[in-house]
């Protein structure tokens, strides 16, 4: 055991020094989402509910990456630059702090609040919102509290859907690193996502609940939806869709998921691509078994399970982009994310790439390499092998911490990635 755990970390620690080199370096200012007023014409707000099973924090951002025992809540109300200072599909940090509104996404209000107060919050912009829709947005791997805010305000406002947003952010320390803690976290958060869904669905003001998850985020999402499904008999129908965006999910835990949750369910959408390399090395980090992100949708067994399960399958494989993990694809179109609006706008049911709003995703996003901008928007992480900023600055920590053992696994993980293949 402790020779395939050495091993496991080896890989991590290798091919993190590896892509970590690939995202380039540079810095994020702490304090971004301290608000600022913003008189800026042309500005755009995102305001959003956050529930959260993260601990509060001292600091300016409210929540760490440490898990808490219960749910908290917050309201936050992001400004988003004019169009003509920023790309869609572009999140724009500060380089300091306070930023510029004319040039930055700023915080304009940041406030915790009790669940009652929530509720209230969610019950009067419900009403308000066309068909009454909601969209859940669960972020994924290596996220900081800032980070999933916004990325998730980018992915309301270059969508332009018409819904009520409402993030739910579970404990991740936002470092590469912590990956092993992220994970044990999906199984900790899973109760209180279950918990907000449910209330969601028996809402009476609620019209319809869509919801996108990505990476990591799928194992959380799948985890709550299946004891909501047992508990209840099925998924409640409310639930309306559900978007898997680059699942980093183990293919037969995913079907295992479809087996169990029963006949009455949302329509599942399913976005793939072959070429994911952090798809890949999460595969080579458990146990070599393909993760659903990454799987080729019209070889078998994948082919006759997504079709006898009614998934809808969007293979991105094609789509060539200027990310050189290739995990990136969704945010690297903008006109991928303004599909999705599109989508809850109009009804449609998303199918695969030839029908649909698919069809017009493959259509818009095929000759897309040279409008592609920073891999930032709908997909917002590698599920571990993305080294940000953040995981940068707390390196050396992590590696004191763990002693001369790294300094052997990452000689050895160097060697696994290195060696030439025994194939």
């Amino acid at each position: 055991m402790a020779v395939v755990v050495s091993r496991r970390m080896g890989r991590v620690l290798a091919c993190a020094v590896l892509l970590g080199a690939l995202t380039g370096c540079g810095g994020r200012p702490a304090g971004v989402l301290i608000p600022v007023p913003d008189d800026v014409p042309g500005t755009s707000r995102v305001n959003m509910v956050v529930a959260t099973v993260r601990e509060r924090d001292n600091g300016p951002d409210i929540f760490s990456g440490e898990r808490s025992r219960k749910s908290s809540f917050a309201e936050v109300t992001v400004s988003i630059p004019p169009a003509a200072a920023r790309k869609p599909g572009d999140v724009q940090w500060p380089k300091s702090v306070p930023g510029n509104p004319a040039t930055d996404f700023v915080t304009t209000q940041l406030d915790e609040l009790t669940q009652e107060q929530a509720v209230k919050w969610f019950h009067e912009r419900i009403r308000r919102t066309p068909n009454r829709q909601a969209l859940v947005f669960v972020h994924g791997f290596n996220q900081r509290f800032d980070d999933a805010v916004f990325r998730f305000a980018q992915i309301v406002h270059d969508s332009n859907a018409p819904v009520t947003p409402v993030l739910f952010t579970w404990p991740s320390r936002g470092s590469l690193l912590a990956y092993g803690y992220d994970r044990e976290s999906t199984s900790v958060s899973r109760d209180a996502l279950e918990r907000l869904l449910t209330f969601m669905a028996k809402d009476p003001n609620v019209g319809e609940i869509s919801i996108l998850a990505h990476s990591m985020g799928n194992v959380v999402t799948l985890e709550a939806l299946r004891q909501m499904a047992i508990r209840n008999g099925r998924i409640l129908p409310k639930i309306k869709y559900v978007m898997l965006a680059a699942p980093d999910v183990d293919v037969d835990v995913f079907a295992s998921f479809f087996n169990e949750i029963g006949p009455d369910r949302p329509a599942f959408t399913l976005f793939v691509s072959q070429d994911d390399k952090a798809l890949a090395l999460s595969k080579q980090v458990w146990g070599d078994v393909p993760r659903v992100g990454a799987v080729n949708p019209e070889l078998e067994p994948y082919r006759s399970e997504f079709e006898r399960n009614n998934i809808n399958v969007i293979d991105l494989t094609k789509l060539k982009t200027d990310d050189a993990l290739a995990h990136g694809k969704f945010a690297a179109s903008p006109q991928v994310v303004q599909a999705i609006g599109a989508r809850l706008a109009e009804g449609q049911t998303m199918t695969d790439s030839r029908v649909g709003v698919g069809e017009h995703i493959i259509q818009m996003t095929s000759g897309a390499a040279s409008t592609v901008g920073t891999a930032a928007g709908l997909v917002i992480a590698a599920p571990v092998a993305v080294l940000d900023e953040n995981t940068r600055a707390h390196y050396g920590q992590h590696v004191n911490k763990l002693g001369n053992s790294v300094t052997e696994t990452a000689t050895s993980g160097a060697n696994v990635v290195t060696a030439p293949s025994a194939h």
